[in-house]
């Protein structure tokens, strides 16, 4: 097995996971701050670990399997983490377990898919809703200390956070129908 620079990145991706945590839990604009640092790092290493491995031509099946894992953890301790201290709150709590909902989900399907041999490509809409996903995380954990002066910026990350969950529905039901021919009863 090799380690290549792209799982390096998706590793940091894994160990990134409880810093941001920590610093939810200690609380405080600076702390904040530092969370969402590690949020928008996060998110910078899921591109570029992508587009290295690509333009390297360095994939590894580490890799492959990493990745999409990692991407679930940081996205899911986020949204664990923004309802927990009311960020996330009301009705976009739902928006939130959809999303949590949907990456389980497809996780166990893809792991069905991969012992059958399958891959499952990622569309051009789910990279779409991973961007809008991310960006809305960003806003929500900045929206209170980090840019307290744009009002309604919460507003504008939860509605962000609502059509990542519509995009999450539809990807996530389309992964669903094109996999079906490969379920056995």
């Amino acid at each position: 097995m090799r380690i290549t620079w792209p799982t390096i990145l998706t590793l940091l991706r894994i160990v990134l996971i409880p810093v941001m945590v920590a610093l939810f839990y200690i609380g405080g604009d600076t702390a904040r701050w530092g969370a969402l640092a590690v949020f928008v790092l996060a998110a910078l290493t899921d591109w570029f670990d992508g587009w290295l491995a690509r333009r390297t031509n360095t994939g590894s099946r580490l890799g492959e399997m990493l990745d999409p894992i990692a991407d679930k953890l940081i996205v899911c301790a986020a949204l664990v983490m923004l309802v927990k201290d009311g960020t996330i709150h009301d009705y976009t709590v739902i928006a939130a377990i959809v999303i949590v909902s949907r990456e389980i989900l497809l996780s166990g399907l893809r792991e069905y898919l991969a012992a059958a041999q399958v891959k499952v490509r990622v569309s051009r809409i789910a990279k779409l809703k991973t961007t809008i996903q991310m960006v809305a995380i960003c806003v929500l954990i900045g929206a209170p200390p980090v840019i307290p002066h744009w009002p309604h910026i919460d507003l504008a990350g939860a509605i962000g956070l609502w059509v990542a969950a519509a995009l999450t529905v539809y990807t996530g039901w389309g992964y669903l129908v094109a996999s079906l021919k490969y379920m056995e009863d």
